[in-house]
């Protein structure tokens, strides 16, 4: 049932457009969960997994009742980094894993009423210590991950995704996270990358979509999109160069638009018809196979682009692929047209004590 559900979501993904849920965060805290539910780590969502599974089932059936196809797990948070924080690392598993299992229950009592089936998504988040600053090294991220990972596919997710990605290392690290628990769990799901492209143009560290592609598609993932930071307005030329050059299909994920800060905090101006507008854009103009909201977007926001894609048969991508290298910021074609292709760091003795 397992492999049949995962193979159900690689063929949906490869023939019409999926839509996921929208913002996990603001409707858990607007059910104001106690203190006690949080076991006295206030702001610790996850912990709502163990304590308040009810509240999480909400949200998830929210979702659900518009149309959506598949929800993420209230997992966001379930890594070394975040739950570090709290002093409470060796939870990541137990966190992952009844996170999952409580999207499961309500996917499966979804797909029982009509026989349409219902996926979850295992979410990946970033957390706060980025490998490329020194922030952490990149076994012990690696290492938490799989437990991340593993706990998802054991609470019985479809799919893994590596979400809010803000440093090419971690998101790889993720990535071969979600291999080594594949292979250690025996179940083999599709494997989503979604980084995060400021305002500024690029990733938080500096790294172009470019680079991002470049870095990523070679890991063997499944899907390669973009969430987070900015509303779709903010997306559309990533998006594009991703459809120009991607092997793999895509995804997006955007916020309701640019944050406004008012007196009463973030507020997300995009309404639902203009959500709905532009991921009906982006699937005809850019062939997306994945679509749904992050910050600030409602299960209204949802309903609508489900009822807007719905039938939409996505654009058939015919891509370039531009073979290359990436560093941290940003991709070079292997093809040089005036002169050799130098790949190299540049030293100086004057510059670097270690060095010199």
């Amino acid at each position: 049932m397992r492999k049949a559900r995962s193979d159900g979501l690689r063929t949906a993904l490869a023939t019409r457009v999926v839509v996921a849920d929208g913002a996990m965060g603001t409707m858990l805290q607007a059910q104001d969960p106690t203190q006690e539910d949080f076991q006295g780590f206030e702001g610790c969502n996850e912990i709502l997994n163990v304590t308040r599974p009810d509240v999480v089932r909400s949200v998830h059936e929210a979702y659900f009742a518009v149309g959506v196809d598949c929800v993420e797990t209230n997992t966001f948070g379930a890594n070394l980094a975040a739950l570090g924080e709290y002093g409470i690392a060796e939870r990541i598993f137990e966190l992952s894993e009844a996170g999952a299992e409580v999207a499961r229950e309500v996917a499966d009592e979804f797909a029982a009423r009509d026989g349409r089936p219902r996926w979850v998504l295992g979410s990946m988040g970033p957390g706060t210590k980025l490998p490329s600053l020194g922030h952490i090294t990149f076994p012990a991220i690696r290492d938490a991950y799989q437990r991340n990972a593993e706990g998802l596919l054991a609470g019985g997710a479809d799919a893994l995704l590596v979400e809010t990605a803000q440093d090419l290392l971690q998101a790889k690290a993720a990535v071969v996270a979600g291999r080594r628990a594949m292979e250690a769990t025996g179940f083999e799901v599709p494997l989503i990358v979604s980084v995060t492209v400021e305002a500024t143009g690029t990733m938080l560290l500096g790294s172009e979509i470019g680079a991002a592609l470049t870095a990523l598609e070679p890991l063997g993932i499944d899907v390669i999109g973009l969430n987070c930071a900015t509303g779709p307005a903010e997306m559309t030329e990533h998006l594009r160069h991703l459809a120009r050059h991607s092997r793999i299909r895509l995804s997006c994920m955007p916020n309701a638009g640019l944050p406004e800060l008012t007196k009463d905090g973030a507020r997300y101006p995009l309404s639902p018809v203009e959500l709905a507008d532009a991921q009906e854009n982006f699937v005809r103009d850019y062939g997306l196979s994945l679509v749904g909201g992050c910050c600030g977007t409602t299960p209204e926001h949802l309903r609508q682009v489900v009822e807007r894609v719905r039938g939409v048969v996505p654009a058939v991508r015919e891509p370039r692929p531009e073979p290359g290298a990436a560093s941290l910021y940003q991709t070079v074609p292997f093809r040089q047209d005036t002169s050799y292709l130098a790949i190299g760091e540049r030293t100086n003795a004057n510059g670097s004590r270690k060095f010199r």
